[in-house]
């Protein structure tokens, strides 16, 4: 079993602030459409084949894997990804709230194992390790953030 978690504050020193509204139109832009999130390239499909009120199903391609993923939303507050095909399953959640100084933050965590793979095995600790280091869920957190801005200052949040 993988569990890796990282935490950003949403306004950091420096950068243009952002509302929680705007955070969360972010997250569900990037839910509905990780091509707009991700590195050019990494994510070549990504369709929503079931939209309801309260969760949405996509189909993407992402890093040459295909994946189903049945995306929760609890509005403003989380964004939950559960794997039902590819090489993970599990669930990767984002979750916007307030740290006990009252600081918007952005925490992504994940509950994961690797299809077909030994638990606790070589590949679910390299996956571990990947996660938890620097190109992982802490980087993931801060481009996420960078593009809502973007998104922001061209109008389209």
């Amino acid at each position: 079993m993988i569990y890796s978690t990282a935490t950003v504050p949403v306004n950091p020193a420096g950068e243009a602030p952002l509302t929680r509204a705007q955070a969360w139109a972010g997250l569900v832009l990037k839910a509905r459409d990780a091509r707009l999130f991700l590195p050019p390239g990494l994510c070549t499909r990504c369709d929503v084949v079931e939209d309801s009120a309260t969760h949405i199903v996509r189909e993407a391609t992402i890093g040459g894997q295909d994946l189903r993923e049945i995306i929760v939303f609890e509005e403003a507050r989380k964004v939950s990804f559960f794997q039902a095909t590819g090489p993970r399953e599990g669930v990767i959640v984002n979750e916007l709230f307030e740290d006990d100084a009252g600081r918007l933050m952005l925490r992504f965590y994940g509950y994961l194992g690797l299809r077909d793979k030994t638990p606790g095995g070589p590949e679910e600790r390299a996956e571990q390790a990947t996660l938890d280091g620097d190109n992982g869920y802490r980087a993931a957190l801060l481009s996420t953030l960078k593009r809502t801005r973007a998104l922001v200052a061209e109008g389209r949040i």
